[in-house]
Order: structure tokens, then sequence, then C-alpha cells
């Protein structure tokens, strides 16, 4: 074997990319009836959905399974070595078993149909051979052909792979629409990623409360007013009653515009200058929500209130150490 350092890489790499998009293009006339059946077979599962594969299709089928079951169709891949030697156990007669292999003549899931037909499993297989055994034993094949493997030796699975994962990601998200899946329901499965934390953090996780909340009384001073400001280190005071029922507020910028106007900063009550009302979220409103409605609105910390009642603040620095932003 020679090095040749004087090599076109990236003519190489665009041939491989040619023969893919070549390959993904005559994928679209197998999205037919069987595809349909496939859907219908795996959105009535009351099991699990069970993906198999061996080597390159083994890896492809992983990723298959963990796509299926983050967008709402429970599944997990199992080895099919490991399952002609106990954990075909986990398989029940409520799944549905994709079982996945180019030539679809793979020893090791021919081996293992005779059980699943007596379990009574469904099965569906995807080949690029609809004349292989693994295709005629199937309830549903999903033909996955491509013309040419992208490897010029026509050895190593490239389209191939590709046509599955294609595939599979078809599958996966044609059910995510039926089942009417929300992003809501996609955090859930996903609760340690920024996009969960934006999609499962309320408010009310985040907010500031009690104590922490800087708030002075109608008849208070400016001059209180801003000590309260200074204390608590959020940029405003909240201006209630005895009940906490919000009547106002004073910021930072607020103090620029008093400023402007001359007015006497140690006489002045905090009732003549404060912003009567300010704007407001329910402490169940989506930490995402009230971000994008602080930044539509210019502003750097909301009120949280129940009516008229403040129970919290919530601060631009918040949403950033909650990963929000």
């Amino acid at each position: 074997m020679t090095k040749n350092t004087d090599f076109d890489f990236q003519h190489a790499g665009k041939e491989v990319l040619r023969i893919e998009r070549e390959g993904l293009a005559q994928l679209d006339q197998y999205i037919n009836d069987d595809f349909s059946r496939a859907c219908q077979m795996m959105l009535l599962c009351t099991g699990k959905v069970v993906v198999m594969g061996m080597g390159k299709s083994g890896h492809i089928g992983r990723k298959l399974a963990a796509t299926f079951a983050s967008t709402g169709t429970p599944a997990f891949f199992v080895h099919p070595g490991e399952a002609s030697h106990g954990d075909l156990g986990m398989v029940s007669a409520q799944d549905v078993v994709i079982a996945i292999s180019n030539s679809g003549e793979s020893d090791e899931i021919l081996a293992l149909i005779p059980v699943l037909k007596r379990l009574h499993v469904k099965l569906i297989c995807m080949t690029g051979r609809p004349e292989s055994a693994m295709a005629k034993a199937s309830d549903v094949h999903l033909c996955v052909h491509v013309p040419q493997e992208a490897c010029p030796l026509g050895l190593a699975p490239t389209s191939s792979t590709t046509a599955v994962l294609v595939m599979g990601d078809a599958l996966a998200v044609a059910l995510l629409e039926a089942r009417g899946f929300t992003p809501e329901d996609f955090a859930l499965s996903h609760p340690g990623g920024a996009l969960g934390r934006k999609l499962l953090l309320r408010i009310a996780d985040i907010m500031h409360t009690g104590s922490e909340i800087p708030r002075v009384a109608p008849d208070a001073s400016l001059r209180d007013a801003l000590i309260e400001i200074t204390r608590k280190n959020l940029g405003l005071t909240v201006i209630c009653d005895e009940q906490d029922h919000i009547e106002g507020l004073f910021t930072d910028g607020d103090l620029r515009r008093v400023f402007d106007m001359g007015i006497d900063i140690q006489q002045a009550s905090i009732a003549q200058v404060m912003t009567r009302g300010g704007i407001r979220v329910a402490p169940t409103m989506l930490a995402v929500d009230a971000l994008n409605l602080m930044e539509s609105k210019h502003i750097t910390a909301v009120l949280v209130a129940e009516g008229d009642k403040l129970v919290g603040i919530v601060h631009m620095h918040d949403m950033l150490r909650a990963g929000v932003v």
C-alpha cells in the first residue's frame, strides 16, 4: 500500500457527496404504501420499537433507536448476536422489531426470525434487496436500495448506511407529527440539555422571593427607595402596600429621569416619581417566554405577580445563571 501525497482529496470528497446525493434522490420512490404500513404499525404499537442490526447497520440502528425514543416513540437497540444469547428476552409480543441489513441475508438476524414469529412480534425489515430472505420474512419491507456505494471498492457501507439513516429519520418524523409531539414533549426526554432547560423551567423556579424582593411602601421617601435598590442589587424596587398589592416600581433608569427633572432627591417621595403598574408575569410562565418578553420590552427585570399581588422578581442575570439565555 503506497501513499500518494499529491492526491486530490477535495475531488474525492465531492465525489462521495455526489454519489450519496444521487442515492438519496432515488430513495423517494420507497416512501410508499409499505412506508405508511410501517408507520401505522409503529404508531399502534403498545410496547416498544426494538431495533436490530449487525456491524455498520447496528451503529445506524443505535442512532435510529435513540431518535425514535427522543421523539415520542419508545425504542431501544438490541444486538442480534446478544439476542441469541438471552437478550431476546427483552422483546415481547407487544413490541415491533425493525431489523436492518443491506443484503437482507444477515445470519444473526435470520436466526432470530423464527423465534420472533413464534412470539407473534411484528417485523419490519429495512434492506436493499426486496428479494432477500429478510424481506420475504417481514410483515413490512422497507426498501433502501442505492445504485452504488460511495466507497470506490464497493466494499465499505457508505451510501447504503446513509439511506437507512434517512429512511429511519423519515419514520421518526412522520410518527412525531402523527402523535402531535410538541417541543415540551421533546424537552421531557432532554431535561439535562439546554433545550430542556428552556422548555421546562418556569419563572417560579428562578424568581427572587421573600426578603430578596426589593420593596418599599407608597409613603416611603425617594431616598429610602434608593437605599433599597442598592441593598437588594436588582436595579429596581417595587412599591406595594402592606398586602403586597403592586402600585408601581422605580428603576435605575427612572433615577436618571429624576435627575433630568431637577427633583430634590432628599425631599421627594417615591409615589411622586414611580412608574405605575409595571410589566408582570405569572409564576407558572415558562422562563423562555418571560425572557422573550423582557427582550421585546428592552427591560432587564420583570415583576412576578398573581393578579395584583407581588410574589417575586426575575432579573436577566437569573436567566443567565439558569442557562435559559
